[in-house]
């Protein structure tokens, strides 16, 4: 067994990896787990071509297994259709059914606005998505290779294999909640094969296995809406996130409280309030928050009275399909729909479509004395309609912006971020903009597992791995995961992942 990384090892976009079967063998299947867009600092020194190409042979790549559907986990699946992959591609059945929307508006954004080369990627696409429900096993297709025994290495390439390989001839797959966005998933991989051993007389057949998990991106506990994923109960070798592989979050009820504050004196002086976030996931989570401070504020003059506006019509998709896969939120979610609560269509909630509507809302905010909180994509403020909302207000020293999620290196949120309290300046659509607004940030918000869950994920399994590669973080939350691993677990091998 070898896994090779195509992305997200070097920072926490781009993720591809791929996982090769039987490896010594000419037996060999492979597969490919996310096939994700690079953004930010990743990106530097690279053309456009550049970035999207496959770069790496697909010959042997039997399915594409997909752990959610944010772009950097995503972004790449047109262009592995245009290199060629015609395999299945495996997904959760909510996965399945926002997939298509993502890649149809990455596609629109980024690529093309020809409808009919777009139709003709989403048609193949839909052609290829296999859509599997949580807890299901389904199996592989596999080439079939020869027994021998085995051992797992490492070696400096940031490749682990398994030496002498056992050939083995069924791979499984299951997918269990991730709790990061709709549809999330962490991906079980179960390899085995029948291996013969012979003693003086007779021969008796045992079952050699191992198990692969890839974490993908898993969610915060007491995160809006979904609920915590759970530990599996075995995994031999583990590849791991670590976004926040050195930090820990605020508890909900002081994120809650702080969410309120900033609002509150935000909107004192009349001011918009800018939320960077993405169209799926953050999105829904931040609109799940303000129905529950508008409930508990009825006599509160500020919460009431206070438009709340989603300026993205792929986040209004979204939202509608929360709404659909309702069954997936968490019990105390579940609770408020029993209540006759509509936690993300609350009357305050205008959600804008058109780029016409779009343009006359900013118009519209800039010529009133009028509070205002906007939310739009994207969430690290690197294109979308919340960079035309940056180019106007960010100047303004009414103007408050909040961060709510993690801002990679390179990317426009970054900058504000640092720079936007010392009073420097960033430049957006070309053009420099001095930052007189106000920056906040609640990491507490973040749909990314913080150090204390990603530490107690691998703890609470049953059988603990006996090899963990940490990918998916700036090189300090690697390396600061990774201690944490190593004393939790003395006797695995922690790697951190390389290209």
């Amino acid at each position: 067994m070898q896994i090779i990384h195509h992305g997200a090892v070097n920072g926490v976009t781009g993720s591809c990896h791929q996982l090769d079967v039987n490896h010594h063998s000419k037996h060999i299947s492979s597969y490919l787990i996310d096939c994700g867009l690079f953004q930010g600092a990743e990106t530097a020194g690279q053309s456009s071509a550049e970035q999207l190409q496959i770069t790496f042979d697909i010959n042997n790549i039997k399915a594409l297994i997909v752990t959610h559907c944010h772009i950097d986990h995503v972004g790449r699946i047109p262009y592995l259709l245009a290199a060629g992959f015609n395999q299945p591609i495996y997904a959760t059945t909510a996965t399945a059914a926002l997939l298509p929307l993502v890649i149809e508006d990455a596609l629109k954004v980024g690529v093309t606005r020809d409808t009919t080369l777009i139709q003709a990627c989403i048609n193949r696409l839909n052609k290829l998505l296999v859509a599997v429900d949580y807890g299901q096993w389904i199996t592989l297709p596999i080439n079939l290779g020869e027994s021998s025994s085995s051992r797992l290495t490492s070696t400096t390439a940031g490749i682990n294999t398994l030496e002498n390989p056992p050939g083995y001839t069924k791979a499984k797959l299951k997918f269990k909640p991730a709790g990061h966005i709709l549809g999330s998933a962490y991906v079980e991989i179960d390899l085995s094969s029948p291996k013969a051993s012979s003693t003086s007389n007779a021969k008796t057949s045992a079952k050699t296995s191992h198990r692969v998990v890839f974490s993908g991106d898993l969610g915060a506990s007491y995160a809006p809406l979904l609920a915590s994923p759970k530990s599996p109960y075995r995994a031999d070798t583990l590849v791991i996130e670590s976004t926040y592989g050195d930090k820990n979050h605020q508890g909900r009820k002081d994120r809650s409280k702080q969410l309120k504050n900033i609002i509150e004196k935000a909107v004192k002086d009349n001011g918009v309030v800018l939320i960077p976030a993405f169209s799926i996931g953050r999105t829904q989570e931040l609109l799940y928050e303000f129905e529950h401070i508008i409930y508990r504020n009825k006599n509160n003059p500020i919460w009431q009275d206070i438009d709340i506006i989603v300026d993205s019509p792929m986040a209004a998709n979204f939202t509608q399909k929360y709404r659909q896969f309702k069954m997936l939120w968490d019990n105390e979610a579940k609770r408020k729909l029993a209540q006759g609560r509509h936690p993300l269509d609350f009357n305050q909630l205008t959600t804008i479509d058109s780029h016409q509507d779009h343009l006359a809302v900013i118009n519209y905010l800039d010529s009133v004395n009028k509070p205002a909180i906007i939310i739009a994509a994207s969430g690290m403020c690197t294109g979308g309609r919340i960079s035309n909302y940056l180019a106007r207000f960010l100047s303004k020293p009414t103007t408050d912006v909040l961060f709510v999620g993690y801002q990679a290196k390179g990317t426009t949120g970054r900058d504000i971020q640092t720079y936007g309290p010392q009073g420097g300046y960033v430049y957006i659509n070309e053009l420099k903009i001095d930052i007189k607004a106000t920056i906040h940030t609640i990491s507490g918000y973040s749909a990314h597992a913080d150090q204390h869950n990603l530490i107690n994920f691998v703890k609470r399994m049953h059988h603990n791995p006996s090899h963990i590669r940490i990918v998916h973080g700036d090189d300090e939350a690697k390396q600061a995961l990774a201690q944490e691993y190593r004393r939790l677990i003395p006797t695995a091998e922690i790697v951190i992942g390389k290209e």
